[in-house]
């Protein structure tokens, strides 16, 4: 692996989600009517700054609202919490309180991140509202069928409602704890880096920064094991270059790909990457309608430049003399050209079954 920086566009346009689209999501439960809109929750009356436990600027701000305001407000923010974790009981909103209303204006989403909490007990959770595009939502569908890790997340018009992925922030992790890892740690942190990277590079999700991910340790028996999620799913088949949809080739991963030099030799590393491929395969022929209908949709849409797809489909075709690449018009076949060669190589090397 090798680490490089590359440039992405410095603003992705947003997509509207098509009646396909829509359509599709009312189908899988996604489309659901909720009470409150993000253009609601700009109407705030003032901010301040939010620092972290370093007194470092987080670039978010806590927002607030005039007094007749915030308590609609706040209701129809318990009533999301119910429709996106439960069955959209009112009864269950009682014990319920939003402690803040966070507002983000880096990056293309920005997102209001609603932090709730059960004052019968003080847990705590969050959930983000963000405007519908339809990039992140084909980039949470994906991530939900093809990756080892299901998602909840709600659209209503041009609002969409995400649940909040809990992990340490892959910058915060890189900096602050990947150097104290063992060695032991090391090897599998690199060898789900690994992992991570060419699922990445086959759904086509780009921009995966180290703070657009977040690291998992999780205790098992003897060891701690750690896990990479993505957080962020704007760059959903959009960028024209190749290695945008690779991890390995941002700076901000550069440790992370240095890790993977240093404690992996080029045979596991081509196991762990022929594991993955195989996994990404085996969730492609389990979803297989579901994914078959989002596919078609992507197809149908707009969801990138020409110029875009005309680079991408043809630094895929240099990879793999997949004469399919060539023939893609738009990104949905480019994207099911990626998924096809990726399921046919599957199928062709397992001739055993029955």
């Amino acid at each position: 692996m090798d680490g490089d920086d590359i440039k992405i566009s410095k603003r992705k346009p947003s997509y509207p989600v098509s009646k396909q689209l829509s359509s599709y999501l009312s189908t899988y439960k996604r489309n659901v009517r909720i009470p409150i809109f993000y253009d609601d929750l700009l109407r705030f009356d003032g901010s301040i700054i939010v620092y972290d436990e370093d007194d470092n600027d987080t670039l978010w701000v806590r927002v607030y609202y005039n007094e007749f305001e915030r308590e609609e407000i706040d209701a129809n923010l318990k009533k999301i919490y119910t429709i996106l974790y439960s069955d959209g009981t009112e009864g269950l909103t009682k014990h319920l309180n939003i402690d803040a209303v966070d507002y983000c204006t880096f990056g293309n989403s920005k997102p209001f991140r609603i932090k709730i909490r059960n004052i019968l007990n003080d847990n705590y959770t969050y959930f983000y509202v963000k405007k519908a595009d339809a990039s992140r939502i084909y980039g949470l569908e994906l991530e939900h069928m093809l990756s080892p890790h299901n998602l909840s997340f709600l659209v209503y018009g041009d609002t969409l409602i995400e649940d909040h992925i809990s992990g340490i922030p892959g910058d915060e992790f890189i900096t602050k704890m990947l150097p104290e890892r063992t060695k032991k740690e090391k090897a599998q942190i690199a060898k789900e880096f690994i992992k991570f990277n060419e699922r990445c590079m086959i759904r086509l999700l780009g921009d995966m920064r180290s703070y657009n991910y977040v690291v998992i340790p999780i205790h098992d028996f003897d060891q701690d094991v750690y896990k990479i999620r993505a957080i962020d799913f704007d760059q959903q088949c959009y960028e024209g270059k190749l290695n945008i949809y690779r991890p390995q080739f941002f700076k901000e991963n550069v440790n992370m790909v240095k890790l993977v030099s240093d404690v992996i030799q080029e045979t596991s590393l081509n196991q762990y990457v022929l594991e993955e491929r195989s996994a990404i395969a085996k969730r492609l022929l389990s979803n297989k309608a579901r994914l078959e209908l989002l596919i078609e949709c992507m197809k149908s849409d707009h969801i990138s430049k020409e110029e875009n797809t005309n680079l991408l489909k043809s630094q895929l075709h240099d990879l793999t003399h997949d004469v399919n690449f060539k023939r893609s018009t738009n990104m949905g076949e480019v994207l099911e050209s990626a998924l096809d060669f990726v399921r046919r190589n599957y199928e062709n090397i397992n001739t055993n079954y029955v």
